[in-house]
């Protein structure tokens, strides 16, 4: 079998490699991919410490249609690299494609970004003197990205990196290489010179430690869990590094008295269960006003009982596995923390035979749950969520807001006195009004509060304040 190599300075190199497994399919080896070490990953650093001078001089112009072709490409090839997708992490075919074409809407929007690139003229408060403010790229950046969005993450960072004049070191999670591999691929093609896009892909305490103990990045972009942000975040304070943290979520979404159930039935399933609820975004605390609770535990339960889980790639299904077995022993073990916790298990909670053998789970549901349950309180990170009954909305509010994360949250009312004080009063980045938490546009920032993010956000125009520097400079006339 074929070994996809490390690309480091422009060549293709890495001889030791790992197995990328199939979660829907522990039989099927999706291929064979390189996994790097500590002297691969200086050696990237240094390749982009070499290229940066002349790419962030380049032309926006050639920044523009290299960021376009790569975006031509990947639209054209969604079917093929969605299918990939679906192989190596576990999501169905329709959400994968989905998330295909959202790369490919990234790299076309920064492609544009690319042609529209500008600064400030204004006068100084001093007589005769010119004020230019403009921004220039930082510098050699570390990329670091997790397994659940394995191609849509990556384009978020990527795109904008190259279309604001920076060089890249880019490591993807250990267990979904292979669409990083392909975006690399499709970049270098598309004209990149080398050493400018380098991918190292490994183990994090190798690959991940030598980028964070190098004085050489200028900034670390970093989509993963809340400890290993940390370690970002301490590690970066001595290289006087920037960074750019998105970690966890215990996202809320409120339903109250006034709601329209089937549109907070819709909302709660897709938040909390569609992508295996392995998305930083989903909603793992239903908040319920009392009004409306046994209706909608009632109408939710019917829901999930119709939600088929099975292989990824299979039509009609429309729940995934969970993405490896270290995954689904953690999903298992908080299920078991919420029945000792004194929570009613409503529904799901069993594995599941399929006709390959895979990482199935049914959708869990528990009720009865309290805000201070561990299940409450801390990211489990696939398809359980709880059930919170509360007497209004001043406590579903109060309820919402009483978590260490602050990265999405939703309602459900058909009332605009409640919907307009919530989206002023929820403590999180992005709020949803009849919506799932998750799902954001590729064009808008994304990010959150508290201990969910650190730093600027990412997407959209508000991608430069993390890729670039601001310099003012005086001309006296």
């Amino acid at each position: 079998m074929t070994i996809y190599q490390n690309l480091i300075a422009g060549e293709w190199t890495g001889a030791d490699a790992v197995e990328n497994i199939n979660p829907s399919d522990t039989k099927e080896v999706v291929g064979l991919y390189a996994s790097g070490s500590a002297a691969d990953t200086r050696n990237a650093i240094a390749a982009a410490k070499a290229a940066f001078p002349a790419w962030s001089h380049s032309g926006i112009w050639e920044r523009h249609v290299i960021l376009k072709k790569a975006g031509d490409e990947i639209m054209a090839r969604k079917d093929e690299l969605g299918a990939l997708l679906a192989r190596e992490e576990g999501k169905t075919l329709p959400e994968a494609i989905g998330e295909t074409i959202r790369a490919s809407q990234i790299f076309e929007f920064f492609a544009g970004e690319a042609l529209r690139l500008a600064g400030e003229v204004v006068p100084s408060v001093r007589p005769n003197i010119g004020v230019e403010i403009t921004r220039e790229p930082l510098g050699v950046i570390g990329i670091i990205t997790p397994w659940n969005f394995p191609i849509a993450i990556p384009a978020w960072k990527i795109a904008p990196a190259l279309c604001y004049g920076n060089t890249i070191v880019f490591k993807p999670a250990e267990l979904v290489p292979g669409c990083s591999w392909a975006i690399v691929d499709i970049l270098n093609r598309a004209g990149l010179p080398k050493g400018v896009l380098n991918l190292v892909m490994g183990k994090g305490s190798i690959v991940g430690q030598t980028m964070l103990d190098s004085p050489d990045l200028a900034g670390i972009t970093f989509t993963g869990s809340v400890g290993t942000g940390k370690r970002v975040a301490v590690s970066s304070i001595e290289h006087n590094r920037k960074i750019q943290l998105e970690m966890g979520g215990k996202n809320p979404m409120v339903i109250l008295d006034d709601a329209d159930l089937s549109v907070a039935v819709e909302a709660a399933a897709n938040s909390a269960f569609f992508s295996t609820g392995q998305r930083c975004t989903a909603s793992s605390r239903l908040i319920v006003t009392e009004g409306i609770h046994d209706r909608f535990v009632a109408a939710m339960t019917e829901k999930l009982k119709t939600l088929n889980v099975d292989h990824a790639l299979k039509t009609g299904t429309h729940i995934g596995p969970v993405v490896d077995e270290r995954q689904l022993k953690t999903d298992t073990d908080y299920i078991e923390i919420g029945k000792n916790e004194g929570a009613k298990l409503a529904f799901g909670g069993e594995l599941i035979a399929r006709d390959t053998p895979g990482f199935y789970l049914q959708p869990t549901l528990f009720t009865e749950a309290t805000n201070q349950m561990r299940i409450s309180r801390e990211e489990i990170f696939g398809p359980v969520a709880s059930v919170i009954r509360v007497k209004d909305y001043e406590e579903a509010l109060a309820v919402a807001n009483d978590t260490p994360f602050g990265l999405s949250s939703g309602i459900a009312t058909t009332s605009l006195k409640h919907a307009t004080h919530f989206k002023r009063n929820a403590e999180a980045g992005m709020v949803m009004v009849n919506l799932p938490t998750a799902g954001v546009d590729f064009h808008v920032p994304f990010g959150g509060r508290k201990g969910s993010s650190y730093g600027s956000r990412e997407q959209g125009k508000y991608a430069a304040e993390f890729f670039t520097t601001v310099k003012t400079a005086y001309t006296l006339a």
